[in-house]
C-alpha cells in the first residue's frame, strides 16, 4: 500500500498533575530529517522518542511537538526556615546595634534575602515517561493512518498518469508505417531537385533507406516503456516504495526522450510530448512517497 509522507498526527496523554499534548506532522524528504521540541521535563524520553520514529516512520521531514499544561495547583514552592530565622535574627541584631527604631520590617527584608524561596523543579518519575513513550507511539500510529489514507489517493493519481502514458504510446502504432514512405519520398525530392537521379544507385539508395529504416525502428524503446510503465503500476503498491519508483522514472524518461529523437513525425512528438508532461506529473508525486 503507497503511504505518502506529508501526514499529521496527535495524542494526549494525563500523567500526574500534568496534561501533556503530543503533536507530529511531516513532510517529504530523501531522508529522516528529525526535529524535536520537548520541554526539559521530559528530556530523558529524548532517545527514546528518536528510535520510535525512526522506526515508525522511516522517511520524511518530521517535526515533534510536545506541550503539556498544569491541571492541579501543586505548590513547587518551600521556604528555607532555617535560613529564613538565621536573616531575622541578624537583621535584628544589627538593628539594635545601629538602635534603628524605625525600621522593623525584619521579615519582608529576609524573604527577599537569597536561597530562603526555593522553586522546586518539576520532575517527572519512571512510570510517567513510559506513559508519555507510549503516547508518542501513539502520536505516530496515527500519522501513519493520514499518511496511508493520503497514499491511497496519489496511488489513484499515479496509476491515471502511467495509464495515460500507455494511452499515448499505443496512439502511436497507426503513424509509424507512415515514416519509411515519406522519408523515401523526401529523398527522392530531393534528388529530382538537385538533377542526381541520373547518378544515384536504385540499390544503394534501397539499401541506404533500409539502414535508415532501422534506425528509426522504435520497436524497442516502445516495448521498454511498456515494461517500465508495468513495473510501475506493481511497485506502486508495496510498502516504501518512493525511491524506487524514483527510479523506474528515471528509466520511462529515457525511453520517452529516446522516442522523441526517433520520431521524425509531428503526430508522434506530439504524443511523445503528452507523455513527457505525465511523466512530470509523476516525477512530482513520487517526491511525496514514502
Amino acid at each position: 500500500m503507497t503511504h505518502s509522507m506529508t501526514g499529521f498526527g496527535k495524542s494526549e496523554v494525563t500523567i500526574d498533575h500534568l496534561h501533556v499534548n503530543i503533536e507530529i506532522r511531516s513532510l517529504n524528504s530523501k531522508f529522516l530529517d528529525l526535529s524535536l521540541k520537548i520541554p526539559s521535563i521530559f528530556k530523558e524520553i529524548d532517545s527514546e522518542v528518536r528510535s520510535i520514529i525512526k522506526n515508525d516512520l522511516k522517511r520524511g521531514k518530521v517535526e515533534l511537538v510536545i506541550h503539556y499544561e498544569k491541571i492541579s495547583s501543586v505548590s513547587k514552592i518551600t521556604i528555607n526556615k532555617e535560613q529564613l530565622i538565621n536573616y531575622y535574627n541578624q537583621l535584628k541584631d544589627i538593628s539594635s546595634e545601629l538602635k534603628n527604631q524605625n525600621d522593623k520590617d525584619f521579615m519582608g527584608y529576609a524573604l527577599k534575602l537569597p536561597e530562603v524561596i526555593q522553586h522546586q523543579k518539576e520532575t517527572v518519575d519512571k512510570q510517567s515517561n513510559e506513559m508519555l513513550i507510549n503516547a508518542v507511539s501513539e502520536a505516530c500510529k496515527d500519522l501513519n493512518s493520514f499518511r496511508e489514507k493520503e497514499g491511497e489517493s496519489l496511488q489513484k493519481e499515479l496509476l491515471n498518469y502511467v495509464n495515460t502514458i500507455l494511452d499515448n504510446l499505443s496512439n502511436i502504432n497507426p503513424f509509424e508505417k507512415e515514416r519509411l514512405p515519406k522519408v523515401k519520398e523526401k529523398l527522392l525530392r530531393s534528388i529530382e531537385e538537385l538533377n542526381l537521379k541520373s547518378q544515384i544507385d536504385e540499390k544503394r539508395l534501397e539499401q541506404e533507406l533500409i539502414f535508415y529504416s532501422e534506425k528509426l525502428d522504435i520497436t524497442e524503446e516502445k516495448v521498454r516503456l511498456k515494461e517500465h510503465c508495468k513495473y510501475f503500476m506493481e511497485t506502486v503498491k508495496e510498502i516504501n516504495s518512493g525511491k524506487k519508483l524514483g527510479f523506474i522514472t528515471q528509466e520511462m524518461g529515457r525511453e520517452i526522450n529516446t522516442l522523441g529523437s526517433k520520431a521524425h513525425h509531428l503526430s508522434i512528438q506530439k504524443l511523445v510530448v503528452n507523455m513527457k508532461d505525465e511523466l512530470e506529473k509523476i516525477k512530482e508525486q513520487v517526491l511525496n512517497i514514502l
